[in-house]
């Protein structure tokens, strides 16, 4: 058993569910193949790709992540692959890049949809050819693995022409989806008794079990922030538990209990499932709701969301 391995078999264990959703993962593993993991935010999907990495030969090596969707185009080429001292002006010294710092270990590539079409060359130019030229210097070899993560958007992107066909189709060679939480509520049991074991080794606290009537909201609730809610959720709770065996969270504020939502209700729900699905950037949750960054921004003051 190759070091970590026990990882990803605790993250398919905590969600039986996944095993129809993620065929061959195991062996993917430790395949130096690309890996490309889609879904919403908050599905697990940073975990598997790192319990992936821990699964693969090169476990000993060193895990990094970059957003390159998050870097300004002029800057990705620098962050990725590093300079040498006098590339450009204020570059004083040498500066290794992530792919450098990944080098013989794992490179994941998070909210790969984001790129931008300017900078998606540099990047398919790295997966294609395993070789780069860090600024200023010479080209070197790239032994890396790239795991991907992204929206269920990006076949989309593709098919709009805002994301380059060759960059996906070197991306996707193994594609695993991640389904939302709603969509795999008979995990529930499984994953909240592996979360709270987690969180109470954390919190150095005795660890209790779900009440029945916690059960009993928690699969009825669509959970929109998915498993990173439901940590939320159970650490809350635990954080605020007296003593006991038995664990009785509240449900949050917009669980259905049958009474129709005003709209105002329905508009704030909305406006925090958007930032929760962007991880918080202000432009991306504006274009999902369909209005402009200032309007977001006046409902987030109103809404008292900040």
């Amino acid at each position: 058993m190759t070091p970590g391995s026990d990882s990803l078999a605790s993250f398919l264990a905590a969600s039986p569910s996944l095993g129809s959703n993620l065929p061959g993962v195991v062996r993917a593993a430790v395949s130096d193949a690309p890996i490309l993991i889609v879904g919403e935010s908050g599905t697990g999907r940073s975990r598997l790709a790192r319990s992936l990495h821990g699964a693969s030969r090169r476990s000993l090596g060193p895990l990094v992540e970059v957003d390159p969707g998050a870097l300004p185009p002029t800057l990705l080429e620098s962050e990725l692959f590093g300079h040498r001292a006098g590339a450009f002006t204020g570059a004083q010294r040498a500066e290794p890049g992530r792919v450098a710092r990944a080098q013989g270990g794992t490179l994941i590539l998070d909210q790969i949809e984001a790129l931008p079409l300017t900078a998606q060359p540099i990047l398919l130019r790295l997966l294609a050819e395993r070789r780069y030229t860090p600024l200023g210097g010479r080209e070197v070899e790239a032994d890396v693995r790239f795991i991907a993560i992204a929206t269920d958007s990006l076949a989309e992107r593709v098919e709009q022409g805002v994301f380059r066909a060759d960059l996906y189709f070197r991306l996707e060679v193994l594609t695993y989806r991640l389904p939302p939480l709603r969509d795999r509520l008979s995990d529930l049991p499984s994953l909240s008794e592996h979360l709270l074991r987690d969180l109470a080794t954390r919190l150095e606290r005795p660890c209790p079990q779900l009440s029945d009537r916690a059960l009993r909201w928690m699969k009825a609730y669509p959970w929109p922030g998915n498993l990173r809610q439901l940590r939320n959720v159970l650490e809350r709770s635990l954080v605020h538990h007296e003593r006991g065996e038995w664990l009785d969270p509240e449900p949050p504020p917009d669980a259905d209990d049958g009474r129709p939502r005003t709209l105002r209700e329905v508009e704030r729900l909305e406006i925090l499932r958007a930032l929760a699905y962007t991880r918080g950037h202000q432009g991306r949750a504006a274009e999902l709701l369909g209005i402009s960054r200032k309007s977001l921004w006046e409902r987030r003051r109103r809404f008292e969301i900040l």
